[in-house]
């Protein structure tokens, strides 16, 4: 007898600002893009903050050409789902630290652009517990959902409110792509073909990794993505979220 998978819920949609934030340039590319697409379409504000410029990301090309070339390609990528405001913290990348300054970072940018949805990327120690996930990924997820709190509590960080940045306490949910133990899931099928484009932007770093033709290779790897969280919602190709309600 076949094992009925848990089947997952549909993303909350009474939302319409978002913050999506991550470690490095082709971080949502990989993890979501299919679903924002569709979230603009829809007329929702996305806005991305990244907490490093991937300068450290590709082996062939050092890090002070690296970061404005990987900037430039994540601008491109944003636009093809789009957004168009993206914002980079400058923190080092490789070597992000969790940490109060780095909580304080992010609890800043949900002040300024109070969102009700905060998108983060897999924050756990490894991928589906067989591929150890880089130390920049984890403090940049666990300092998202920390500082979704943060962001409504005038006695943390008070230095925010000096700086003109009262506290947002409207964060309802915090969604985790690329998550082992997802809850929810948005249908990819009208931005499938988008969230291919645009990790294609990211062709520097595309080119860098693997010997694969970039447009198989990015479509290979999100075509199966989608196909498999499919089979837990309703056989619809899908991206997949772990939910956090706040």
């Amino acid at each position: 007898m076949t094992e009925q998978l848990e089947q997952l819920e549909e993303m909350p949609d009474d939302w319409q600002r978002a913050l999506a934030v991550v470690a490095h340039p082709d971080d949502l590319e990989y993890g979501c893009a299919a679903a924002i697409a569709g979230w603009t379409d829809a007329g929702r504000e996305v806005t991305y903050l990244l907490a490093s410029r991937g300068e450290a990301g590709i082996d062939g090309i050092e890090p002070a050409k690296c970061g404005p070339l990987r900037e430039q390609e994540q601008r491109a990528s944003a636009a093809v789902v789009g957004v168009s405001a993206v914002e980079f913290l400058d923190h080092k990348d490789g070597v992000i630290e969790y940490g109060t300054d780095l909580r304080r970072d992010i609890a800043a940018a949900i002040r300024r652009h109070r969102p009700e949805l905060v998108i983060t990327l897999n924050h756990r120690d490894t991928w589906g517990g067989v591929i150890w996930n880089t130390p920049d990924h984890r403090a940049v997820g666990r300092a998202t959902l920390d500082a979704a709190g943060d962001a409504g509590n005038r006695w943390i960080f008070p230095e925010l409110i000096e700086q003109g940045l009262q506290p947002w306490n409207g964060v309802r949910w915090v969604a985790v792509a690329g998550s082992d133990s997802p809850t929810h899931a948005v249908d990819a099928t009208a931005g499938l073909e988008r969230s291919v484009d645009s990790l294609m932007e990211h062709r520097s770093y595309i080119e860098g990794l693997t010997d694969e033709e970039p447009e198989t290779y990015c479509r290979t790897f999100l075509t199966a993505n989608a196909e498999r969280a499919s089979a837990r919602f309703g056989d619809r190709p899908a991206v997949a979220f772990e939910v956090f309600p706040r």
